[in-house]
């Protein structure tokens, strides 16, 4: 096993290397090849990631390709790993010229029925999951951003603390069947004991499971929420806010956007910041790039949101250093 400051220091390094290299290709959208006169472009995921895909077709719009005029958009939604082969090979079959994945089960996917068309992935953990073997020089055909969604966990423990000092038994709402499972239950369980809390899992594979899983959000069975940042949980989000809003439980979720008011508070990247990224690979491959040779970019850009609505009702006084370190502040 690799000692923890080998890893942190690797990963710092590939992080540093994958940015000098990167620069030019996020900083810039600007390339001296010529903008395509019409590109196809698919989009594969699991489930509908609407601000996402918002913000990716802004992105792309801001870079000159107009749905409609020069460029054609074809999305694939499927739910399970055959379905989502199926709808990955239909997007090649339909001759795309670049495959944008949502998610680490849609980027398995695309990169297991082609070898040549490029995809762009949005994933969590690329490297620990087999989609690529480094962040600085990915290979293949495929690159893209990381959102670090699992590093990110034992700070989101740390911060419910900070305001709710009272928590000590938190659920974790977890996906067994995501490929990022293990590494979440890991660094969940790191952030725990660093807090001594107790971690209470719950699990939930598909929507029917989501429901009977979240009829025991109760603050009999813990006084704190977090869900892993998967695709099904965020597309059920309404959801998930309705049944811890209603248990009266101090929580913290991992999507900082149209965050609900009734929730105590979000940290995680921005999906703008997420699609709009993506949008400037899709840019760089269209007008020649290799994937092999554009290093995946993590994002490092977070945003903690607070909802001060959400802490009145829970008889919580929000300390004033996280209300100053807080990008939005729900009043």
């Amino acid at each position: 096993m690799d000692h923890p400051i080998n890893a942190t220091f690797v990963r710092a390094f590939a992080f540093l290397v994958g940015l000098l290299l990167g620069t030019s290709v996020i900083g810039s959208s600007v390339s001296a090849e010529p903008l395509p006169n019409h590109v196809r472009i698919g989009v594969l995921t699991t489930t509908p990631v609407v601000s996402v895909e918002e913000w990716l077709q802004e992105g792309l719009s801001r870079l000159g390709y107009i749905e409609g005029r020069n460029l054609t958009t074809e999305r694939k939604r499927a739910d399970s790993e055959e379905s989502l082969r199926s709808a990955a090979l239909a997007l090649v079959q339909s001759r795309v010229d670049v495959i944008v994945a949502i998610g680490t089960p849609a980027a398995r996917a695309a990169l297991s029925v082609t070898s040549k068309v490029p995809v762009v992935f949005i994933s969590g953990d690329p490297v620990g999951t087999g989609l690529v073997a480094s962040l600085a020089r990915p290979g293949g055909n495929a690159t893209g951003v990381s959102t670090l969604n699992i590093e990110l966990i034992p700070k989101r423990l740390e911060l419910l603390q900070q305001v709710a000092p009272r928590v000590r038994r938190v659920m974790l709402l977890g996906n067994p069947n995501s490929a990022l499972h293990p590494q979440v239950l890991k660094h969940a369980q790191m952030g725990a004991s660093a807090l001594h809390m107790q971690l209470i899992a719950l699990d939930a594979r598909n929507v029917e499971e989501l429901e009977t899983a979240l009829r025991r959000v109760q603050r009999s069975e813990a006084d704190g929420f977090m869900p892993a940042s998967e695709l099904l949980f965020f597309s059920n989000k309404s959801k998930i806010e309705e049944a811890v809003a209603k248990a009266r439980m101090p929580a913290v979720f991992p999507w900082p956007d149209d965050h609900d008011p009734g929730v105590l508070m979000a940290y995680g990247a921005s999906a703008k910041e997420i699609g709009l990224r993506a949008a400037a690979y899709v840019d760089r491959i269209l007008r020649g790039a290799k994937p092999a040779d554009l290093p995946i970019e993590q994002i490092s850009k977070y945003e903690l949101v607070i909802s001060l609505r959400a802490a009145k009702d829970l008889g919580i006084k929000v300390p004033q250093e996280l209300l100053l370190r807080a990008d939005e502040v729900i009043r």
